[in-house]
């Protein structure tokens, strides 16, 4: 009986193929070779929970009319993205240490100064929530600032964690306390001491569903856009395809901000590089 069901989870070349292929083709995430382990770990789960008794017969439901609802878990499994509040730090002491006072000398110029940026693969939302409490410290005291955040993802799930703003104890440790005190309110949920996101920083993001390889609803110049930790899972022609993207959707002298495990080499590409994984458009 063991057997049977080993047998019956084995991910055959064949099955894995067909799943790269429909991933790919879909949200443009390439599922190389190095990925089948990762691939049938993340859908062993949606597996044994479905009335498949075998990936080949989980890929025919999912990929029949009957199975869209759930093509929609088989790629939140594979989408997910871990990140935390203050991930890769020295792109936010950029932001606060450099960029910001070039930036609000020249918005300042204005008589109505906006901020306007893009976390384009938001997960959770550690990392729109992380955006808008540095912007907030850098200008709360400088008098009426319109500070927008749109935080996209492909995950349905992984958006209506980041919509809660609902976070234990150590997601938040990042946080100073003057900033716990500030952004987030102390809660308790199923026993256990949780952070809920204050209305203070909700109130600056919006959060939407957003399939990067399709078309973006929106026309928006943008001061700097997050796209990081997500590239990795692209081929280098979908990368491309994306950065020269996000290059018409940044105003003059906007910022991309990549994962530290990425880069804009190997691609064409008109961005001027200003530090790892930070690069700006002139």
């Amino acid at each position: 009986m063991l057997d049977a069901i080993n047998n019956d989870l084995a991910l055959t070349e064949e099955d894995f193929q067909r799943i790269s292929d429909v991933i790919y083709q879909h949200c443009g995430i390439n599922l190389h070779d190095g990925k089948k382990s990762l691939v049938r770990a993340r859908l062993a789960k949606l597996l044994r929970m479905s009335k498949c008794r075998s990936f080949k017969e989980y890929i025919d439901y999912v990929l029949s009319p009957e199975g869209q609802g759930e093509f929609s878990s088989l790629v939140d499994s594979i989408s997910t993205n871990l990140t935390s509040f203050f991930r890769e730090k020295n792109h936010f002491d950029f932001l606060t240490g450099t960029h910001l006072g070039r930036l609000c000398k020249e918005k300042e110029k204005t008589s109505q100064p906006r901020i306007r940026a893009w976390s384009a693969g938001c997960s959770s939302g550690e990392e729109p929530y992380t955006l808008a409490i540095t912007l907030l410290d850098y200008f709360g005291n400088r008098g009426h600032w319109d500070i927008k955040i749109l935080a996209t993802d492909v995950s349905t799930r992984m958006l209506e964690k980041a919509q809660m703003g609902t976070y234990d104890r150590e997601r938040v440790a990042p946080l100073s306390p003057e900033q716990l005190r500030q952004y987030m309110v102390p809660n308790t949920m199923e026993g256990r001491k949780v952070y809920q996101v204050s209305a203070a920083l909700k109130n600056r993001i919006k959060f939407r569903y957003l399939n990067l390889m399709e078309k973006w609803p929106f026309d928006i110049a943008f001061d700097f856009i997050f796209c990081r930790n997500v590239m990795i899972y692209f081929d280098k022609k979908t990368q491309e395809k994306l950065v020269n993207r996000f290059w018409d959707y940044l105003d003059k002298g906007g910022i991309l901000f990549v994962g530290h495990s990425e880069s804009l080499a190997g691609i064409q590409h008109k961005y001027k590089y200003v530090l790892p994984a930070i690069y700006q458009k002139t």
